[in-house]
């Protein structure tokens, strides 16, 4: 007989607590050094999802079939860059990471481009499962990435 224990102390519907990135460095080497360095910029930071998000949005603003497809592997880039950082701040692979949390950004607008990316080369299932993943870890961010709304901000 298996027995399974409950936590009588938890609130009722309370899930994962949201997951919180630390500060990404690039944000604000991006805002200090401007469009002239981001590449500079990039190559300093290889693990920011930021700037790999950056990059695949740019590329994905081409509207080509090579800017989609180097979107793709950019925002590939930034999206296994920001689940490693996830895990490392405790992310077990559900739960909310608010996109109120501007360090959280850089992962959500990687993971919005992928889906983006995915959806102009023809991977249908790859779109939904990042845009689902999306939308289970910031419905704000969903709705932000979805409407366009989105700016480089470097602070919280």
């Amino acid at each position: 007989m298996t027995e399974t224990h409950r936590n009588l102390l938890a609130a009722p519907g309370a899930g994962p607590a949201p997951t919180l990135l630390p500060v990404d460095p690039a944000a604000a080497e991006l805002a200090e050094r401007g469009q002239e360095q981001f590449l500079t910029v990039v190559r300093d930071h290889p693990a920011s999802s930021l700037c790999w998000a950056l990059l695949a949005e740019t590329a994905l603003a081409t509207s080509s079939l090579a800017g989609d497809l180097g979107a793709y592997a950019y925002a590939r880039t930034g999206y296994h860059r920001g689940l490693d950082g996830l895990r490392r701040a405790g992310w077990r692979g559900t739960g909310p990471v608010p996109w109120e949390h501007v360090p959280n950004q850089g992962f959500l607008r990687a993971l919005w481009a992928l889906a983006m990316a995915a959806m102009r080369i023809g991977e249908t299932e790859e779109y939904e499962r990042c845009a689902q993943l999306l939308r289970d870890s910031s419905e704000t961010g969903y709705a932000s990435l979805a409407a366009g709304s989105v700016g480089l901000r470097t602070s919280d």
